[in-house]
């Protein structure tokens, strides 16, 4: 892929420290105090902008201050003020995440000499470089190759192979491995130097099992570190002065294992690496959150004392690494380095967002059109469903908003299982209603009628950018998780009546129901566990005649549990579920996976199936609040008798079920 010099001196100019009103912007030390033949060098990074250019959530259809490349395009012209000598990489994910991602994939398609929204975005703010994150292969390879070669920078990916050879350097590469970019550098006397700044790029080998359906038998992918230990030392060879790392991988462990999704750490320990852009996580660096990590210095923002930023996800952060460069004969070296990452919003005391820098107008505009049509796309019909889709009973029998969910969670955990040690297990869902009433108030529910489902649905469905998750579990583990749900209900005594059944101490978000098994629950027992996952009675037994393909579910069989990165990792203290059993980390958002399920099935069927209910309790009512609406649907509700019984003063109507 050709790359070109740039010397004009607007968004992309090496030169730009001398733009107008640059006199007005603090420079940064570097730039204040180069010498002659020093010279700062500003490296600013995106990441995972999935495809959000406009500050807008498509799925709740709202404008909102925390996304959007223009915004963080707004951002760039301040911070290239700053330095006398600049440039705009991107890490990747770039292609794939938002509605209007699936807008142009599912629906407009890409001709060749189509140019992307995306692209089109970049191209307009100014890139240098970018690599491929994992999302771009979601939608195959061709729509993948018409996507980038719209790109007015190079895009470049050393692990990512069509044939592979004797060993990285001698492999065709699906594009070019890196780019050695010519430019020219002012250094602290006012002197033009001519620079030779080399990027590469990396991402995860799991592509291969992510998107096997459009990878297998096409492309193959190598280790990271191993592939750049080959290519390093060739760019070095080849005149780079300066080589960056785009690691469309996370901060992880420090030891390098092969095939390691998160291998930014042992990467940046790769001699000849000058600084790494890393990403993949959705997360910040440096920040807080990777103070305990081995070879990682927070303070500094280094890893292996190499200069590394992670810049958030959906435009949220620019990652910032300046690097002081001082001319040794005709080459460059870095002497010292300093890192940020600048935020485009921030979050008040009041727990409000406030914008930080308004959008680029040349950036919206450059999208306008394909905005405007992502608008019409998610207010129209994807699919189907042949239920309604409501909350208003997700707490006292089988649900299908939750249905939906666990339906679609374990369509797709099939399909990544396959091929892999754990193919044949039984593969079970954990789903919970996140729009239940409670705190929310008595509108706070699931309510999509049957026929038409829209895009902008599913956040109603799935209020949260969860990502997949797979667990492993023992039957024991899966009794247990199931006990802890069931703290939901609070102790009923036989024999009493309209006794009051939902604890509201416990969270509507922690009530997992598992699809794939069948169970009741004995509310005359106590609670095995508290609201927050305590232990309250150890030898409490509300979940019984637990069962799977109709035969009893003992401690020993094995089950993946399709699930959320929330609870795999710990969330909610389940059982089984505490960050230790993780056999699979999805890179798709569940949101994303219900959006593909629905396209893909075409019209749904939610209906409930009651794979769970109350075990019978003769003489026994409860009484629960829930939405005015639910009368709507009461006589769809399986495996419960129930009655309407009034209402309170907080506007929830009274249900009474007879035990």
């Amino acid at each position: 892929m050709a790359f070109r010099t740039h010397s004009h001196l607007d968004r992309r100019g090496f030169l730009s420290g001398t733009i107008a009103g640059a006199s007005l912007i603090a420079l940064h030390p570097f730039s204040a105090r180069a010498a002659t033949n020093q010279a700062h060098l500003r490296i600013m990074e995106t990441t995972d902008l999935h495809v959000h250019v406009y500050p807008y959530d498509y799925y709740s259809d709202k404008p909102v201050d925390t996304v959007g490349l223009a915004r963080t395009a707004a951002h760039i012209a301040d911070i290239r003020a700053e330095a006398t000598n600049s440039m705009l990489l991107d890490n990747g994910d770039f292609l794939q995440g938002n509605p209007m991602g699936d807008y142009i994939a599912y629906e407009r398609g890409m001709k060749e000499g189509d140019i992307h929204p995306i692209i089109a975005a970049m191209n307009t703010v100014g890139f240098e470089a970018s690599t491929l994150g994992n999302h771009e292969f979601n939608y195959g390879l061709d729509f993948l190759m018409k996507s980038v070669a719209g790109a007015d920078f190079p895009i470049v990916s050393a692990n990512v192979v069509k044939n592979l050879g004797a060993s990285p350097t001698s492999d065709e590469t699906l594009l070019p491995p890196y780019v050695i970019l010519d430019r020219t550098v002012i250094d602290g006397d006012g002197t033009e130097h001519p620079i030779r700044i080399g990027v590469i790029g990396f991402v995860p080998p799991q592509i291969m099992t992510w998107d096997r359906r459009h990878l297998e038998g096409n492309v193959s992918a190598r280790d990271i570190v191993e592939t750049a230990r080959a290519y390093v030392p060739q760019m070095r060879e080849q005149g780079a002065d300066v080589i960056i790392a785009l690691s469309h991988s996370g901060i992880g462990a420090a030891d390098h294992s092969e095939g390691m999704e998160n291998a930014s750490v042992p990467l940046a320990a790769v001699e000849g690496i000058d600084g790494v852009m890393t990403g993949h996580s959705h997360l910040v660096f440096p920040s807080d959150t990777y103070a305990d990590y081995a070879g990682v210095d927070v303070a500094t923002g280094t890893i292996h004392g190499k200069p590394a930023t992670m810049g958030g996800f959906w435009g949220s952060h620019l990652g910032v690494i300046d690097l002081m460069l001082e001319r040794d004969g005709n080459e460059w070296k870095v002497v010292t380095h300093s890192v940020e990452t600048r935020p485009i919003s921030k979050r008040n005391e009041d727990r409000s967002i406030a914008a930080l820098v308004e959008s680029d107008q040349a950036v919206l505009d450059s999208v306008a059109a394909e905005h405007e049509a992502t608008l019409e796309y998610i207010r129209r019909a994807v699919g189907k469903t042949s239920a309604p889709l409501h909350s208003y009973f997700a707490l006292v029998a089988d649900d299908p908003s939750v249905q939906i969910v666990s339906i679609a969670q374990k369509w797709y955990i099939e399909e990544m299982m396959k091929g892999t040690e754990y193919e044949g297990l039984p593969i079970v869902s954990a789903a919970a209603p996140f729009k239940a009433g409670g705190r929310g108030g008595a509108e706070y529910y699931t309510d999509v009628p049957a026929g038409d489902v829209a895009i902008k649905n599913v956040a109603d469905l799935y209020l949260y950018p969860n990502t997949v998750r797979a667990v492993l579990v023992d039957g024991g583990q899966l009794k247990d998780w199931l006990e802890r749900s069931a703290g939901m209900f609070n102790q009923i005594t036989p024999g009493a009546a309209d006794q009051p059944l939902l604890n509201p101490d416990f969270p509507s978000y922690n009530f997992d129901v598992i699809d794939g098994v069948t169970y009741q629950i004995d509310l005359s027992q106590p609670s095995k566990y508290g609201p927050k996952g305590e232990d309250l009675n150890p030898d409490a037994n509300r979940i019984v005649n637990l069962q799977h393909d109709g035969q009893p579910v003992t401690p020993e069989m094995k089950f993946v549990v399709a699930t959320n990165n929330y609870r795999a990792g710990g969330g909610g203290d389940f059982p089984g579920a505490k960050g230790d059993t993780i056999i699979f980390e999805a890179p798709d958002t569940n949101r994303d996976v219900i959006v593909r399920y629905i396209v893909e099935q075409g019209t749904i069927n939610p209906s409930a199936d009651a794979n769970w209910t109350f075990a019978p309790l003769p003489g026994t009512s409860v009484i629960f609040e829930t939405g005015p609406k639910a009368k709507d649907y009461i006589g769809d509700v399986k495996g419960v008798t129930m009655e309407e019984a009034g209402s309170n003063d907080d506007g929830f109507s009274l249900f009474r079920i007879q035990l």
